[in-house]
């Protein structure tokens, strides 16, 4: 394996690695030569750590919700403990209470943000101060990469997902404040919003999808192979990014940009300026030129006829 994306001697730790994409990721970190701290809510992680091991690779399991803060703290410990040190992190932990609005209710909506939000957080925090204080005391800049998963739901407003699709947006916003914050340490931070077939989106998935040659085109795998990508020295220059990534392809998302800018004449806008400046301009717009990219949805399925193109 070409040292550019050898990932040998690197210790990752990966959240929700117990089954589904998270496991999927685990092992492809694995296979490129990485030490794994694998976590989950239950003995899926003890599973998994026999996986790796087979693999001739290390690995330990670490059980616990990551919405937990002082989780966070201890996977880094365990890290550094078991391996000597962190170089990668995968957030991937969460859940779904999928509901309409008018149906949420308050659990369906703290669950899902605590999971998902707080967790990438909580690990997130406790991954940057270990990299900060290595970078002190290294004098310069460490080995560090964070992938975090957000989900095409927050580039859509998915209808029946508003606690799942606000959580992935906070993702990517989370995402580019650790680009930001921690690009001075050395560390590099991206977002993927995957297409899996998994156990969680085994209702979303369950037809279509299969490629010629029986090819699994939503197989957890393919996205294993490229969080691996980004784990890797050769992504050194990839910060702050956001992926769409399934089947064949990888999608770079561009940053939004400025439609039109609408100017009070005199410096200050009263009501019926906006109305004379705004109202012409959105008149017969159709309900899907908005913020929401639904051209995303156009992408490629691998010339899959009839694949199904939606959420995570």
């Amino acid at each position: 394996m070409s040292p550019n994306v050898s990932l040998e001697g690197r210790t990752a730790v990966v959240t929700g690695a117990g089954a589904g994409l998270g496991r999927s990721e685990a092992l492809a970190l694995a296979a490129c030569g990485a030490n794994v701290v694998v976590n989950d809510m239950g003995p899926a992680a003890d599973e998994v750590v026999a996986e790796i091991e087979a693999l001739g690779r290390k690995a330990v399991a670490v059980t616990g919700d990551v919405s937990e803060w002082a989780l966070g703290d201890r996977l880094v410990r365990t890290a550094v403990d078991a391996f000597g040190g962190l170089d990668i992190l995968v957030n991937n932990a969460g859940v779904l209470r999928d509901k309409m609005l008018f149906n949420l209710t308050e659990s369906d909506w703290d669950d899902v943000v605590r999971v998902h939000l707080k967790g990438h957080a909580a690990v997130s925090r406790a991954a940057a101060a270990h990299w900060r204080e290595a970078s002190k005391a290294a004098g310069g800049p460490v080995y560090g990469r964070v992938i975090n998963t957000s989900s095409e739901a927050f580039l859509f407003g998915s209808a029946g997902q508003p606690n799942y699709s606000a959580a992935k947006a906070g993702i990517v916003a989370l995402t580019l404040s650790t680009a930001q914050g921690l690009s001075r340490y050395g560390v590099r931070a991206n977002a993927i919003c995957p297409r899996a077939r998994t156990g969680m989106t085994a209702h979303v998935f369950a037809d279509g999808g299969n490629a010629p040659g029986g090819l699994d085109v939503l197989a957890p795998e393919r996205v294993g192979t490229f969080v691996s990508y980004l784990a890797s020295p050769a992504a050194d220059e990839i910060n702050g990014q956001v992926f769409v990534v399934y089947g064949d392809m990888v999608a770079l998302m561009a940053a939004p940009t400025v439609e039109r800018k609408f100017t009070a004449a005199d410096g200050v806008f009263s009501v019926e300026e906006l109305h004379a400046q705004l109202t012409p301009y959105f008149d017969g717009r159709g309900p899907y030129r908005n913020f929401a990219a639904y051209n995303v949805a156009e992408l490629d399925m691998t010339g899959v006829p009839n694949a199904t193109a939606a959420k995570k």
